[in-house]
């Protein structure tokens, strides 16, 4: 299933049925990449900078090996590759020598209230909330199971008011006050229309330049890597491509 876009991607589907799909792509290959060091005084784990697509990229911004991931906060998957890899991932974007980006790829409207706050403290603790996000997810599931009618009931809200009051079904919008996030902040967030239709639209981008079909996505110096949903599998990608 492709991702939800336009109205779709209000809409209530709850379909999972995109998560871990393999792409095909070519294997990166290359010379080992040299270490860089930090400027004084940081990590390069911490140096975060908002691209011009309105994503989020760690790292070195001139590093050799660029990963990204198009991963969907609501796919068992994604998270348990945000467990495996998380810490690993750090390590390496630590040498200076690859750079990584977490792009959310909205398949429901879980997915695009997930986004919306995950943004909403900004770079420096995106990729903490994103990761907490994910570890959250069964205990999120388990307040939307069962929920049928308040769904319904959003349903007849306007569109603009349907991320936060799918965010408050699924209990998303506790979890994000209990780190550091208002409520007056969360409800801008969630309320936040052109954050949400620049979300979609870099799906869109994402499935006409990638072909997306299921999540956890990887794309490694701009190609999708194939038959890679692990850490172990895309570690010797990496280093296949020089780390």
């Amino acid at each position: 299933m492709k991702a939800l876009s336009g109205i779709a991607l209000i809409a209530l589907s709850l379909s999972l049925s995109a998560c871990n799909k393999s792409e095909e792509g070519a294997k990166p290959t290359g010379e080992p990449v040299a270490a860089v060091a930090a400027p004084a005084g940081t990590s390069w784990s911490e140096t975060l900078a908002e691209t011009p697509d309105g994503y989020y990229l760690m790292g070195n911004p001139d590093a050799k090996v660029k990963l990204i991931e198009f991963g969907s906060y609501t796919c068992s998957h994604c998270k348990a590759f945000s467990e495996e890899a998380s810490e690993e991932i750090r390590k390496i974007v630590d040498t200076g020598k690859m750079s990584f980006e977490f792009r959310p790829y909205l398949r429901d409207p879980i997915d695009l209230s997930t986004a919306l706050l995950a943004r909403c403290g900004g770079k420096d603790i995106f990729y903490p909330l994103s990761e907490q996000f994910f570890a959250n997810q069964g205990a999120m599931f388990d307040k939307v199971q069962g929920n049928d009618a308040a769904f319904k009931a959003v349903e007849q809200l306007p569109a603009p008011q349907r991320p936060g009051a799918i965010a408050q079904i699924a209990g998303l919008v506790e979890f994000a006050q209990q780190r550091g996030i208002s409520a007056d902040q969360a409800k801008q967030c969630l309320a936040d229309t052109a954050a949400a239709t620049k979300l979609a639209k870099g799906v869109e981008a994402a499935n006409s330049q990638y072909n997306i079909e299921g999540t956890p996505t990887f794309v490694l110096n701009g190609v999708v890597v194939q038959n890679t949903a692990t850490w172990a599998t895309l570690q010797p990608k990496l280093k296949e491509a020089g780390l």
